[in-house]
């Protein structure tokens, strides 16, 4: 999906979420990962411990002023995707699209969540360098 909205899309930021106390893979690996997957995109570690509390609208500011502060152009996110279902309303307080992304997981039958609570059982699902990671690092 990221290489068609690439193709797609001008200036196509992915943002990846980090937090020291909750990762099972470290951000800046994982933001790592996904650049060299998709050389074309602009990946960023966002580092927070924020929770995610959806009903939360002093916690909303904080997520927004967070994303804000790491967006790295004047103007936009116009298109906001992912799978989560928070995607409608980051989307909405952006003055951006949103773009539900296999939510169903249909196309592909793996979620990040499926993953750390099982990673021996889904390593079919990840990219050879992740992969490798996880078998030196959980397994």
């Amino acid at each position: 999906m990221i290489e068609q909205a690439a193709g797609r899309c001008e200036n196509l930021v992915v943002f990846v979420n980090s937090s020291a106390r909750r990762d099972a893979a470290p951000g800046d690996r994982r933001a790592g990962w996904l650049a060299d997957l998709h050389p074309s995109v602009d990946v960023r570690e966002v580092r927070h411990e924020l929770a995610t509390d959806f009903a939360d609208e002093e916690l909303w500011a904080r997520w927004m002023a967070l994303f804000r502060a790491h967006w790295p152009y004047d103007e936009g996110p116009h298109v906001v995707f992912s799978s989560d279902p928070y995607v409608d309303e980051l989307a909405r307080r952006f003055g951006a699209v949103s773009v539900v992304v296999d939510a169903d997981r249909s196309n592909v039958p793996i979620s990040a969540t499926m993953i750390r609570a099982d990673p021996g059982r889904h390593l079919d699902f990840v990219a050879p360098d992740v992969r490798a990671w996880i078998e030196q690092n959980w397994l």
